[in-house]
């Protein structure tokens, strides 16, 4: 039902979701320091950021359904008041594995921003849905962008547990002040929860569109979290010797591609996504060119470093707004469960790329990671021409 939603409420929602996707970034600048204070490898901390990122994947697909199923208010509050306690217990970790157990628990609970999107997006009229979904979006991205900044920076003055906490306070606090602003709404769906899981993972077999926006993004994003991953170990390792600090400032420099995801969609929509999915996979590799020259060190590796996340950046956001506009059109009824299979996905990809981005610089350095990322990004491309050639022959 279509409610009034004020500015100061989407802002509200845009903060949130900020604040909740950043939960999973911020341990991306600050791995190193678990590696030092902890006493375990730079490779084995990386763990950690693995385990946000499959605990999220995970999350999107045992609750983000629960979106359909159940009242937003209570269940947006329980998330974040689950998430603030999960990252208490991850600042209190004497080990790593009591690291990454907390971390997995806030990845699987974090996930709000997947169930504020759909939530907003019915209880505006439609002539604001694009607004509001638009700054909903912005949030997510400015949060995953601007944590590594503020994660690496507090991480680097007040110690690796820093950022842990005070993400909780703004976790606590923010469920706080929603248990009293959100808006009432009433469940979308009285289907049982597993016939809602069944559903996704039945989606995910019988949409060959959604299948092709789910492999497309799950290897970019893989990329892209190599890179992030690979360059907290690059940064303060030996070649440049710079504090957990300097991920988050080179983080920060790529603040400015928030606006790519609103020229994307517009592309999207003139073009079509297959268009701009293209586009993206080359840019992709070609970022990972650019980036590999970040292994020469000083002042014209750190230029490239900035100028090949950027570019990086860029695409992944490109790709990721063209992916949702093919799987959004598919069945409008249905759309939270298209987001839910397209998202876990993607999260997946992203869990895995870090993992090989902390493996690929342990074996081989920095050049590893960017070969890493051309692989990645040379796989949907080539499915990319191939599907079409068939739709031509």
């Amino acid at each position: 039902m279509t409610q009034h939603v004020s500015r100061k409420m989407t802002l509200l929602l845009a903060l949130t979701c900020g604040a909740a996707v950043g939960n999973i970034y911020f341990p991306q600048a600050i791995s190193p320091l678990v590696a030092y204070s902890l006493g375990v490898t730079p490779s084995a901390a990386a763990l950690v950021v693995t385990a946000a990122q499959l605990g999220y994947a995970a999350g999107i697909f045992l609750l983000v359904p629960l979106g359909d199923r159940l009242p937003h208010r209570p269940l947006i509050v329980t998330l974040l008041g689950l998430t603030g306690l999960g990252l208490v217990a991850a600042s209190t970790a004497s080990t790593l594995p009591h690291l990454v157990g907390a971390g997995i628990f806030v990845g699987i609970t974090t996930v709000i921003a997947p169930i504020l999107g759909p939530m907003a997006a019915g209880l505006v009229a439609e002539d604001r849905r694009g607004e509001v979904t638009g700054l909903l979006l912005s949030g997510s991205i400015g949060g995953m962008l601007l944590s590594r900044a503020f994660g690496g920076s507090l991480g680097e003055w007040l110690g690796w547990r820093a950022p842990y906490l005070l993400s909780a306070v703004i976790a606590l606090i923010l469920a706080a002040v929603l248990a009293f602003t959100l808006p009432h709404t009433t469940p979308a769906t009285r289907q049982p929860y597993p016939a809602l899981l069944k559903q996704t993972i039945m989606l995910l077999r019988t949409e060959p569109d959604l299948r092709r926006s789910a492999f497309n993004q799950a290897t970019i994003f893989a990329g892209f979290s190599a890179v992030w991953t690979g360059a907290a170990l690059l940064l303060t390792g030996p070649t440049y010797h710079l504090g957990a600090h300097a991920v988050g400032i080179l983080a920060f420099v790529n603040a400015g591609t928030m606006i790519a995801a609103p020229v994307a969609g517009r592309q999207a929509d003139r073009r079509g996504p297959d268009v701009v999915n293209r586009v993206c996979f080359v840019a992709v590799i070609a970022s990972a060119l650019v980036l590999a020259l970040g292994a020469l060190g000083g002042t014209w590796g750190l230029v490239a470093l900035a100028i090949g996340t950027l570019m990086l950046d860029i695409a992944m956001q490109s790709d990721m707004v063209a992916n949702q506009v093919r799987i959004y059109v598919l069945r409008p009824e249905i759309r939270s469960r298209l987001n839910t299979a397209y998202m876990t996905c993607a999260f997946l990809g992203g869990s895995i790329g870090s993992w090989l981005g902390a493996q690929a610089h342990t074996l081989f350095g920095w050049t590893g990671v960017c070969a890493v990322v051309v692989v990645l990004a040379l796989l949907p491309l080539a499915a990319a021409r191939k599907q079409f050639a068939q739709s031509t022959a």
